[in-house]
């Protein structure tokens, strides 16, 4: 598919084109004060593949983020290289239907291409990233509401809150490596929203309270260094066996709003390979998880921005990660592999119906 046949498929013609136009006339951080609420994930493969993906999204949110269409491996194929066409795609659809965009992730432990560990200094690694990030950012200025500037920073076990995770970027740039991150996109989009992102942090496992003590660790040191942080980023990939440590995450997300930082929910889904029971039974306590974790966010503030990862149970990465022993699929999102709403997404419209 071309470049223009992928505009005209996603976009849907001349009168989606000029709806476009419009959209991107109004700046994405006041769309996003306009239009904050309900948002999913997709990649650009299965929003061509699938007529209803689209539909479903137009129909149901105000917001979405690309999968890996901003990751560094697609935008970054070689070092000399920025391929936007496919973002650009993705942002051309969400303008089409009056939705807002967000980016995901300019920097990661993982999906790292191999050209960047063909780097041999640190100044050569250092320039690169400041490269991608500034050029990145600087390409979107004034289109996205929100990036995640840094993703995973903490280890799934830690140690200490000061545990951080050991990364490409730690060896070569020390833990310099986050505020760096913050810093250059700052100076590349004054006005965008920069978000941390972080899983693992919503239930009362000790592996869980010891991340989000981590995770606490880090946001406080990074205020405490001056970097431009706005927004902190609670990715809730669920675990349906596990209950929401209501208390705690209560107790984490109002002191994170009390340091004047947003909390987003930026990728939510719950894997109930562990669930036993029929589909109903097992899509109530979906429900009930997803209740509690927005419920526990509410309590010093409503719920402003919860994203999704995916919104059909056909196209979700549990799926193809987490097989359930009695091959049943796992239901993880709002809408079925059918595109029809689950209890989940009744709990959705729970928490963004004022939004």
């Amino acid at each position: 598919m071309t470049g223009l046949d992928r505009r005209e498929f996603l976009l849907g013609g001349a009168a989606a084109l000029a709806a476009g136009s419009s959209a991107s006339a109004v700046p994405a951080s006041k769309r996003a004060q306009r239009r904050p609420g309900y948002g999913a994930a997709a990649t650009l493969w299965d929003l061509e593949a699938d007529p209803r993906l689209g539909e479903a999204i137009s129909t149901y949110c105000t917001q979405v983020v690309p999968v890996l269409e901003l990751k560094w491996p697609m935008l970054r194929p070689d070092a000399h290289t920025f391929a936007f066409e496919r973002a650009d795609a993705i942002l051309d659809f969400a303008q089409a239907n009056d939705l807002t965009m967000r980016g995901h992730a300019l920097a990661w432990y993982h999906d790292i291409p191999d050209w960047t560990k063909q780097i041999k200094t640190t100044k050569g690694v250092e320039r690169a990233y400041r490269d991608h990030i500034g050029t990145v950012v600087s390409y979107y200025k004034d289109k996205l509401t929100s990036w995640d500037v840094v993703n995973e920073p903490i280890p799934d076990n830690p140690r200490s809150p000061k545990d951080r995770r050991d990364t490409f970027w730690t060896q070569h740039l020390g833990q310099g490596w986050i505020p760096l991150a913050f810093r250059t996109a700052a100076a590349a989009d004054p006005f965008v929203k920069l978000a941390i992102n972080e899983y693992d942090i919503e239930s009362a496992k000790d592996s869980f309270i010891a991340k989000r003590a981590a995770y606490r660790n880090l946001i406080m040191d990074l205020l405490d260094q001056g970097v431009p942080l706005h927004a902190v980023g609670l990715q809730s990939h669920l675990h349906a066996e596990l209950e929401i440590d209501t208390h705690g995450l209560a107790e984490f997300v109002a002191e994170l709003r009390s340091w004047g930082l947003e909390v987003l929910v930026t990728e939510l889904d719950v894997d109930d390979q562990k669930l036993a029971g029929n589909p109903a039974e097992r899509d109530a306590i979906v429900a009930k998880r997803v209740d509690d974790l927005l419920t526990a966010i509410s309590t010093s503030g409503p719920v402003r921005s919860i994203l999704t990862w995916g919104i059909s149970d056909r196209y979700s990465w549990i799926n193809g990660t987490f097989a359930r022993k009695d091959k049943q699929p796992n239901r993880p999102l709002p809408l079925d592999g059918e595109f029809k709403p689950k209890p989940f997404m009744d709990v959705i419209s729970k928490f963004t119906k004022d939004a």
